[in-house]
């Protein structure tokens, strides 16, 4: 049994050997064949990983809101670009503190109102998003302070010009320097810096998070917005609780502070931060899928091209494979020889197209700034792929060498 083993073994070695040989005698030839495969396999890596990644960081950016964070609107809003109707009433902050005195699920609440403008320090000039809201914010959305300090009470009751900036805001108007003292236009208001926030960098949206000057919001409904009105609340959710029953809570609060009657649509909207990241994380996973999918092709173009180039090559090695048959070779001989070359040249695609596919994600999540999270699974699921394409593509011009009369195989010159 050892003996018959070892022979085995031998054989297999040799075939491998033979088909080796074969394939490096037309190199160019064997490499543009397999082009096919080593796309197929490094496009779906490279798809898969950067979906991945995508996900990943639709998931950190969503945390870094917090998994417990509500957000309401006054209207009926769709994912997505801002729709909020027009005719709803905005809140302002008598209904946050009611909602905060009502839910007792709710840690903290803060009311959010937000404009683009230019802020100037000097002869330096920066548009950027100017943020009404206040320590409450900070603390939902779990955002610290880098330098200074926060807003203090008297400043947020009293309305003070005062302000926070995001990291982006503090380069471009005082480059490295510690702005915290210093003063900033907004419009005709003057605003003392006295802090920065730490720098959260872009979002999965692609919106610079960064890019901010944040103010105390009753400063920004009076020197700003000329008015009290709220169009944005953020709620954190104490820990433990659940985020599904504090919605529940808080809409019915709000059908009752805006006297929606039984049967009425809501004229707002809660949204969950948690549901808002397993919509985006479904909607990046079909695309991945799809986008592999498309991928995948490229498999089948290089299992065809496979085919086409065995083909060629039994014709080709005609009198070689009478030769052998001549001498006593079994059919079963000549069809393991061939399909080995097949599987060989699959192989060696799909080891080419992993160290492309794994290269390409890594340059894609650089540029992207997402996390590179390959999967060895997909990997593995690729290689088998590519093996099994050359099972299957290279089946058929085997058999027609190991069907040949190895005396007309003999008489072909």
């Amino acid at each position: 049994m050892t003996a018959r083993h070892s022979g085995a073994h031998a054989m297999l070695g040799e075939t491998i050997r033979l088909a080796v040989r074969a394939i490096w005698r037309n190199a160019l030839r064997s490499f543009l064949t397999v082009l096919g495969v080593v796309i197929g396999v490094a496009a779906v890596i490279a798809m898969v990983t950067v979906g991945q990644g995508s996900s990943a960081q639709v998931t950190r950016d969503v945390e870094k809101l917090g998994t417990n964070v509500l957000m309401i609107r006054p209207g009926q809003v769709a994912m997505g670009p801002r729709s909020s109707s027009g005719t709803a009433r905005a809140f302002d902050l008598g209904d946050v503190e009611r909602l905060i005195r009502e839910v007792p699920v709710i840690e903290t609440a803060s009311a959010a109102e937000q404009s683009q403008m230019s802020a100037v320090s000097g002869n330096l000039n920066h548009r950027t998003t100017v943020l009404g809201a206040g320590n409450a914010y900070l603390d939902a959305t779990d955002w610290e302070i880098a330098l200074g300090r926060r807003f203090v009470t008297g400043e947020e009751r009293g309305g003070r010009a005062v302000c926070l900036l995001g990291e982006t805001v503090r380069q471009e108007l005082f480059g490295n320097t510690n702005p915290v003292g210093e003063a900033i236009r907004l419009k005709s208001i003057s605003c003392e810096v006295i802090g920065v926030l730490v720098a959260k960098g872009a979002s999965s949206f692609g919106s610079n998070q960064d890019d901010i000057v944040m103010i105390p919001v009753r400063t920004f409904q009076r020197r700003i917005a000329g008015s009290s009105n709220v169009n944005m609340i953020y709620v954190a959710v104490r820990d433990g609780a659940s985020s599904d029953l504090a919605k529940v809570e808080i809409e019915g609060v709000l059908r009752e502070m805006r006297r929606i009657g039984a049967g009425e649509e809501d004229d707002f909207t809660v949204m969950d931060m948690k549901q808002l990241a397993s919509m985006l994380t479904g909607i990046t996973n079909v695309l991945t899928g799809l986008l592999a999918a498309v991928a995948a092709v490229s498999l089948l173009v290089g299992g065809i091209g496979i085919m086409n180039i065995m083909l060629v090559s039994v014709t080709e090695r005609t009198h070689e494979i009478g030769i052998r048959l001549a001498v006593g070779a079994q059919a079963r001989q000549v069809l393991q020889q061939f399909l080995v070359e097949a599987i060989v040249l699959s192989l060696m695609g799909g080891l080419m197209g992993i160290a492309l596919g794994l290269g390409l994600a890594m340059l894609a999540a650089q540029i992207m700034t997402i996390p590179f999270t390959p999967d060895p699974m997909v990997v593995l699921g690729a290689f088998a792929f590519s093996a099994l394409v050359g099972v299957v593509f290279g089946y058929f011009p085997a058999r027609r060498a190991a069907q040949m009369d190895p005396i007309e195989a003999l008489r072909h010159q």
